[in-house]
Formats: C-alpha cells, structure tokens, sequence
C-alpha cells in the first residue's frame, strides 16, 4: 500500500520511509510508526511519520497492520 493518504497510516504500523537525507538515492528505512506529522489529509510525496527509533521520514510502502 501506499504511505500517500494519512487516513491509511496508524501508529503501530510497520512501513518503509525515506528519510530526508536519502531523497536523492531512494533508500528506504524500515520501522514502525510512533507519530504522524502531516496533518493534511494526503501529501504527494508521502506522509510524514516519526519511528519508534526517532527517525523522521516519508512513508513509501506500509507492509503490515498489527
């Protein structure tokens, strides 16, 4: 699924983010959603989530729902 509509992304999902400094290479981080940051309803370039590690990001791909 896609990380592009904030109403498909919960806490406690597991999803892969591109983290600011790996926009140019597209390199994903995998983790599981703490915080969503984007408060308008889509965003074309992703939602933007923090993880439970800290790390702030875009959501690329949601994998799994708890």
């Amino acid at each position: 699924m896609s990380g592009m509509e904030r109403a498909s992304i919960k806490a406690g999902l597991q999803v892969d983010i591109v983290l600011k400094q790996d926009q140019r290479t597209g390199k994903l981080t995998r983790g599981i959603v703490k915080d969503i940051l984007t408060n308008s309803p889509s965003h074309p370039h992703g939602i933007k989530v923090r993880l439970q590690d800290g790390q702030v990001g875009r959501v690329k791909h949601i994998i799994a729902q708890p």
